[in-house]
């Protein structure tokens, strides 16, 4: 299914979706997307869309899998895309990210996407915290731009969180920031509002639900990590988009030699591996 414009899509979303989950692909360029919508697919999401203002390889788009022309670099490219189908698709839950990305959640190997957001609901969330995990080549050389799949790391350590406040200075409740990887290591290269690695990833789409500018919700619990309770799940989004941004700007790209160090470890494209370091959380789900 294609669609000439976003407006189009939002028109008849809901009579071409399959009640979801929906995986929305903001591809910025045509860099691993093809690897990011098979991983989506596998982990078995019903609809995947992919919105791009380039034509898109066929390799990336295999049968059912939905094409929106949109310009995604325009400014609130991400809101217009995320408010306007909240309002489309009414209760259904939304996943997104951009190409270059691949979500993990606590067991997915073995459990699909469905019976995790299942269990979220069962949990009484309407939203699922996610953390970006940068990903990178070690061998720049061979990789110029930062990307090789086939030999990704990450940082193992070196990750903080700090409590969101609000205007009078007091802690939001079960806010935070945080920030890592590339970002933290080479942050005179990133402007202060893209250095947060907490993403937001899933949202069962309710009524008044908006998405505001700097990426956070406008009903405050959509923007905590955990139920007053106790803790939930969290889910973790290895993602090459910063070392592919670090190598494509010539300021970074010249005072950059290396994005290994001494606290890199090998991806090993398991959940597994995701929970030892505690990048992301089971929560109640074993």
């Amino acid at each position: 299914m294609q669609f000439p414009n976003l407006a189009s899509f939002l028109a008849d979303a809901r009579k071409h979706m399959s009640g979801g989950p929906v995986a929305l692909v903001i591809a910025e360029d045509s860099v691993e997307l093809a690897g990011t919508v098979t991983h989506l697919t596998k982990l078995g999401f019903t609809d995947v869309v992919i919105f791009s203002g380039e034509p898109v390889d066929p390799a990336a788009a295999p049968k059912g899998v939905t094409q929106v022309t949109f310009d995604t670099s325009e400014d609130g490219a991400l809101q217009k895309i995320i408010n306007g189908t909240i309002k489309a698709l009414p209760g259904t839950w939304l996943f997104y990210c951009y190409n270059g990305e691949y979500l993990h959640y606590p067991f997915c190997e073995t459990r699909n996407v469905v019976e995790m957001l299942t269990f979220m609901t069962e949990e009484r969330r309407d939203s699922v915290m996610g953390y970006v995990i940068d990903l990178y080549a070690r061998d720049l050389e061979a990789d110029p731009d930062g990307v090789n799949p086939g030999d990704a790391w990450f940082d193992k350590s070196g990750y903080y969180a700090l409590a969101l406040r609000d205007s009078a200075g007091e802690p939001l409740d079960r806010q935070i920031a945080v920030a890592g990887g590339l970002r933290w290591r080479f942050e005179e290269h990133i402007p202060p509002h893209r250095q947060r690695t907490d993403r937001v990833s899933f949202i069962r789409a309710v009524p008044g639900l908006e998405m505001q500018a700097d990426r956070s919700f406008n009903i405050p619990e959509f923007n905590t990590y955990a139920c007053p309770w106790h803790n939930n799940l969290t889910v973790a989004i290895p993602s090459f988009r910063t070392a592919k941004a670090l190598r494509r700007n010539p300021g970074s790209r010249d005072a950059i030699s290396a994005f290994h160090w001494s606290q890199s470890e090998r991806f090993a494209w398991t959940s597994h591996q995701l929970l030892d370091l505690g990048l992301m959380e089971p929560g109640q789900w074993f």
